[in-house]
């Protein structure tokens, strides 16, 4: 019966590690302040802007879905 009883132990022991790490995980994802997150969705943005145009007629469906054009490749496939 011992070595259940360390089994046990051992399977509450990591259920309390994996709650302090989510605890502690989602403390740190609270702590950005509104001025943070603007700045981290302007900067995605910025990039997004950046990447050139795909046009429609000279992409494939396949080139369009290893993109992040994912969605319009779908809407292709469905024509």
């Amino acid at each position: 019966m011992r070595p259940w009883k360390l089994i046990g132990l051992a399977g509450l022991a990591g259920v309390a590690a994996t709650g302090a790490v989510l605890a502690r995980n989602e403390r740190q994802r609270r702590a950005y302040t509104p001025d943070d997150v603007r700045a981290r969705l302007r900067e995605r943005h910025a990039e997004i802007e950046a990447e050139p145009e795909i046009e429609r007629e000279s992409a494939t469906p396949a080139e369009l879905a290893r993109g992040r054009r994912h969605r319009l490749a779908r809407l292709l496939r469905r024509r």
